[in-house]
């Protein structure tokens, strides 16, 4: 059974950086995997994925050049690295699969105030 735990949310202010972590169980392999988030009152969208079999990524415009996925396949762990943040960037954040198929954790809150 797959499960999906998320740390490292947390309250910052704009300009700031936190970083990610989504320990995976029940996965073999994490080569596919990526980030979400939902930000009060809008639709959960996909901020950050691996592609292509893991060999690429890709991200949300509104990410690019602040936020970078990583991996750690010998820990089973997905990372995300949250630079220059900004107050829009505030939300839950959720790891899954790139078609978000397995059961959701509970994620974590990251709040950027201005």
């Amino acid at each position: 059974q797959v499960q999906l735990v998320e740390s490292g949310g947390g309250l910052v202010q704009a300009g700031g950086s936190l970083r990610l972590s989504c320990a995976v169980s029940g996965i073999t392999v994490i080569n596919a995997m990526a980030w979400y988030r939902q930000a009060p009152g809008k639709q959960r969208e996909l901020v950050a994925a691996f592609t292509s079999g893991g060999t690429n990524t890709n991200y949300v415009d509104s990410v690019k050049g602040r936020f970078t996925i990583s991996r750690d396949n010998a820990k089973n762990t997905v990372s995300l690295q949250m630079n220059s943040l900004k107050p829009e960037d505030t939300g839950v954040y959720y790891c899954n699969g790139p078609r978000a198929l397995y059961p959701w954790g509970q994620g974590t809150q990251v709040t950027v105030s201005s």
